[in-house]
């Protein structure tokens, strides 16, 4: 693990960065100081850039319009979260089958699109599927429990214990996977977000490049850094977020860089 100051290299060391959003590249709706200067620059000297999410609550295309909006312009290609590779999962694992979905708009709709009949019917219904929920209430938990006791299966977009916000955070998946586990006894058979082998296959095969070629950037050590860990790339921890240097300094998943802005970036060795 290494801390670095700014210095301009002659030459980027990774073929692409792939990036984090909330806490990484923006904190609500504005772009964190440096990430619009840094991105571009890096996209100039012809370094891949892809932004990855755990968040569920917008489309690929919704981040793609809100990071252009924001001033950092990008296509919902440049784009992959939970939502998009548990279509993909679904769509391998029980395609057509009948979901409850403990999610928001979004995530219903992405679903019920690619095909999946939503169902509040617990003797119908195939999979649970649980997921960041600012209206869970008790009538959804009672479903999805009724649904996991006849022998549905259980899934997660993610399990982010919060998601970032300015001024703290909200509750996330996680408070969701552990009311249906702990009514039911049932564990979560797959969490497809970060730091899932589901989602570094995703964007890996988007990229088409190896693993030591790309360097993940994020601001959690539990997500970001061990996704990068797990699948052999190297990471960059940026202390924008969700992580600062105490958690940093008793931490058993550690990253390759620690970075106190994005730009910070263009101090890595190799270059």
């Amino acid at each position: 693990m290494k801390t670095r100051s700014a210095s301009r290299p002659a030459r980027f060391p990774y073929r692409a960065c792939i990036f984090d959003l909330d806490g990484t590249v923006y904190l609500g709706d504005a772009l964190l100081p440096g990430a619009q200067e840094t991105i571009t620059r890096l996209r100039r000297m012809g370094v891949r850039t892809v932004f990855l999410s755990n968040n569920p609550t917008r489309t690929r295309a919704d981040y793609a319009r809100k990071l252009t909006r924001l001033g950092l312009p990008a296509d919902p290609s440049e784009v992959l979260n939970s939502s998009a590779v548990l279509v993909d999962f679904l769509q391998r694992a029980m395609p057509g089958a009948p979901l409850f979905v403990i999610g928001e708009d979004s995530l219903r709709a992405e679903l019920a699109q690619a095909g999946f009949p939503l169902s509040e019917d617990p003797r119908r219904v195939q999979a649970v599927i649980a997921s960041f929920d600012r209206t869970f209430d008790y009538r959804k938990l009672q479903i999805g429990f009724d649904a996991l006791r006849a022998g549905a299966r259980f899934f997660a977009t993610n399990a982010d214990a919060y998601c970032p916000v300015p001024g703290g955070g909200q509750p996330d998946a996680a408070a969701v996977i552990a009311a249906l586990e702990a009514c039911t006894g049932r564990r979560v058979e797959a969490v497809v977000g970060k730091p899932s082998a589901h989602m570094s296959r995703a964007v890996l095969n988007r990229l088409r490049l190896p693993p030591q070629a790309c360097l993940v950037v994020g601001d959690r050590l539990e997500t970001d850094i061990r996704l990068g860990r797990e699948a052999g790339m190297p990471t960059a921890l940026v202390l924008t977020g969700a992580t600062g240097m105490d958690a940093l300094a008793h931490a058993v998943i550690t990253p390759t860089f620690v970075l106190h802005r994005l730009s910070e970036l263009f101090s890595l060795p190799g270059g």
